[in-house]
């Protein structure tokens, strides 16, 4: 048994069973792919993969336990070497974050410029998407650090540590007639059409549920999952605009009014994650720290000690998130 078959097999798995995909991904040949799996399943005597001539079909029952001990393996071997790198070569690196336009526009700038500051040899990379897309790329190990709001309970494998609470806020226009709003509710804003975030983006759920909760049924005219291209349509007169309050910038934004919404909407919790099992280099422990400074290294490594998600809420329970 070699890692480069487990390699494949979890690959495989983690490409849809699209073998023409992963030998694309891991830079090497089809056939190659193809033999090294057979080998591996001839060796084990237990077939990992069903066919349906050179396709494959499903993954076996036997097959998927043996690729879900696969990750956990690869996981250690990635471990070991990053255990090399940081001893050996301690400022050189890479440091891969999957993240929302929200966050990398409006949050990160000023962290990263603080950390590439602090370690200029460090490559930093980062991937923008969905919430769900953020974390499953941390989940199968593709980045380092998933940074998100929504959809992080929806992968058991990843270590997800609270930063910071925050909330939204109203934009309109000058002219708009809630431009001087002083006593905004949840009825007032129903009154107008709303543009906001899609569905799953930037605390929406929260957003959803306190109109819910008060019987109301806005018009959501438009949505969107960049908070830039909200305010663009609201500058058009589209609609009202509901976006997290860290994306409105007076400067910038000059264009539009923002009316505190706080007091309308529960506050969400960005957080900040990782795969179990992967070990963090001292300059991954830095960044999380610039990010969030109550997570400290003693803190990140209890978390990393927790089984379930109990386990995980309890470290922070006594902890008071900052305010955004």
């Amino acid at each position: 048994m070699k890692i480069q078959q487990l390699k494949y097999i979890w690959e495989v798995a983690n490409h849809d069973l699209n073998i023409s995909a992963t030998a694309e991904s891991l830079f090497t040949s089809q056939p190659g792919v193809s033999k090294q799996i057979r080998m591996l399943e001839d060796e084990l005597d237990v077939q990992i993969f069903q066919r349906n001539g050179k396709h494959l079909t499903e993954i076996t029952p036997a097959g998927q336990i043996i690729i879900d001990m696969a990750g956990d393996i690869l996981d250690k071997v990635e471990a070991v070497k990053r255990v090399a790198e940081d001893f050996s070569n301690k400022r050189h690196g890479s440091l891969s974050i999957a993240t929302t336009h929200t966050q990398a526009r409006y949050v990160l700038p000023n962290i990263i410029q603080e950390f590439i500051k602090l370690y200029p040899d460090i490559s930093l990379d980062m991937h923008q998407g969905t919430p769900v897309q953020i974390s499953e790329l941390a989940s199968k190990g593709t980045v380092n650090f998933a940074i998100a709001t929504e959809a992080l309970e929806l992968f058991d494998n990843l270590v997800m540590m609270p930063c910071y609470r925050w909330n939204r806020s109203v934009v309109v226009s000058h002219e708009h007639p809630l431009a001087n709003e002083t006593s905004l509710t949840l009825e007032t804003l129903a009154e107008y059409p709303i543009v906001t975030y899609v569905f799953g983006f930037t605390g929406r759920s929260q957003l959803d549920q306190a109109f819910q909760k008060a019987g109301l049924s806005p018009k959501l005219v438009f949505t969107a999952s960049d908070a830039d291209v909200i305010k663009t349509y609201v500058k058009m007169n589209l609609g009202v605009g509901i976006v997290a309050s860290m994306a409105y910038d007076s400067e910038i934004d000059k264009e539009l009014v923002s009316i505190d919404a706080s007091h309308l909407f529960e506050p969400s919790v960005t957080r900040i994650g990782f795969r179990r099992g992967i070990f963090l280099r001292a300059y991954m422990y830095e960044f999380i720290k610039l990010f969030a400074p109550h997570l400290t290294e003693e803190i990140i490594q209890k978390s990393m000690q927790t089984k379930t998600k109990q386990e995980l809420e309890d470290i922070f329970k006594d902890i008071e998130l900052p305010d955004y």
